[in-house]
């Protein structure tokens, strides 16, 4: 056994008194418990900034686009303080929690390890809730919004130090994994953003004469934030998770890393200004990315949907269908926008319908295994809440074009209702998740965890 044989090498090599089994599933357990806590910690805030700061703010954006039918209406910064909230705030702390979770290495009992990763959700929530403040209030925004990206850079080179130093000293068996590969290349890409982002701020607070990042900066932006961190990140976890969740065949790692490599291409063409070809490259990686994971493919074996509800695997792949959509959406934006219409409704494809669906899909299948072996509160409101979510989204993305680019102006009374679906849904994810913490037993308690969540999910 894992813990026992960890207690009983400490116990001879350092001369003290060997511990007793019990003793050592005591200790297991308090720091599996540990563990939960601070992945739960980075969950709700991530939840908060999900449903307040960023979802909230994005229906009162929407309604205000709607009243006035014309997206000039609305603030830039309060578009951009929405757009970091919901993908710094809500993704970037649930990806620094499961991350921090998922690292053995904080299962040695390391109180150093734990300060650096309490230390590392400070900042990171601290930068994130500053940028916000300064988007909408513009109060003080020359000295917060850099000194926010200063401190969401630092966040996360604390998280790469814990990363870095468990590769180091837990040498791979052999080379990187396939799907580790695709998530370092995620990792990477979200420093790249990080960097992006502090320079803009700097740029901003130094010649900017409010706090909102310039038109042509900020769409390059917005592609490295889609393309060469969301999606890679969804990719490498679908690689690892999805071949056991749905039951599929393993998928196929000379294709996915094809699929990365195209998207990469259509990140660097995008920022130096060749928009039509990077997006074109964005739809062959989504078509690589889809046929790597065999995500359309027929099943081999049953889809493990215990604890979870029985359409998982169906919204799990009509996420990647909205996947696809995004990048011919951009495709077609690149030759036929000219309003912003086309392009807000692939942006709103591949975030709300793609990264959302996939967060509300795998969220809720894999975070109670997490926080203590919980068990999910209600499939009921996760069926409610994918379904008001991808009903929302198919209005949104159908109705944004159709209004914006000025075909019918019925569409605008339809926008309003799209936002409050989503809401709505992202609610519901919001109340099942506080309720699995708040409700439901941890498991914890009742056995040693010697082997981890994560490793039981897979």
């Amino acid at each position: 056994m894992a813990a026992l044989a960890e207690g009983t090498r400490a116990a001879e090599s350092g001369g003290h008194p060997a511990l007793t089994a019990a003793q050592v599933f005591e200790t297991a357990r308090a720091r599996e418990e540990a563990l939960s806590r601070l992945l739960m910690t980075f969950v709700t805030s991530g939840l908060i900034f999900m449903l307040f700061p960023g979802t909230f703010l994005g229906v009162w954006n929407l309604l205000k686009i709607s009243g006035r039918e014309s997206v000039a209406s609305i603030s830039v910064a309060w578009l951009q303080a929405h757009g970091h909230a919901q993908v710094f705030g809500w993704v970037g702390s649930f990806i620094l929690g499961i991350g921090f979770y998922s690292i053995p290495k904080l299962r040695g009992n390391e109180s150093s390890m734990f300060r650096a990763a309490w230390t590392c959700w400070g900042m990171w929530t601290g930068g994130a809730a500053l940028r916000w403040l300064a988007n909408v209030y513009s109060w003080q925004w020359r000295l917060l919004l850099p000194f926010s990206a200063l401190l969401e850079v630092a966040a996360f080179l604390i998280f790469f130090r814990a990363v870095a130093r468990h590769r180091q000293d837990d040498p791979a068996k052999g080379g990187m994994e396939p799907w580790i590969a695709v998530v370092a290349s995620a990792s990477a890409g979200l420093l790249l953003l990080l960097l992006a982002n502090l320079a803009g701020c700097l740029y901003v607070a130094l010649l900017g004469a409010g706090p909102a990042f310039p038109h042509v900066f900020d769409q390059r932006f917005l592609a490295l934030m889609a393309w060469g961190f969301l999606v890679l990140f969804v990719w490498g976890f679908s690689a690892k998770w999805m071949p056991v969740f749905l039951g599929l065949k393993p998928f196929r790692p000379r294709l996915l890393l094809a699929a990365v490599g195209a998207n990469l291409l259509g990140v660097v063409l995008t920022a130096s200004g060749a928009v039509s070809p990077g997006a074109w490259m964005f739809v062959a990686g989504a078509g690589l990315a889809i046929a790597a994971l065999r995500m359309f493919e027929p099943r081999v074996k049953e889809a493990k949907t215990r604890g979870v509800h029985a359409s998982f695997p169906f919204f799990v792949r009509s996420a990647y269908v909205w996947l696809l959509v995004a990048g011919v959406l951009g495709a077609a934006a690149a030759r036929w926008d000219t309003s912003g219409g086309i392009w807000g409704a692939s942006r709103h494809a591949l975030t709300v319908g793609f990264v959302a669906v996939m967060i509300l899909s795998v969220g809720q299948r894999i975070l109670p295994a997490f926080a203590g072996m919980r068990l999910l509160w209600s499939t009921k409101l996760m069926f409610a809440g994918l379904a008001l979510v991808t009903l929302g989204c198919t209005l949104r993305v159908s109705c944004e074009i159709i209004a914006y680019q000025g075909y019918a102006a019925w569409a605008w009374s339809a926008l309003p209702a799209s936002a409050l679906c989503e809401l709505a849904g992202l609610s519901l994810f919001a109340l099942n998740i506080f309720g699995t913490f708040l409700f439901e037993s941890s498991h914890a308690h009742k056995q040693p965890l010697l082997v981890s969540a994560p490793e039981k999910l897979a």
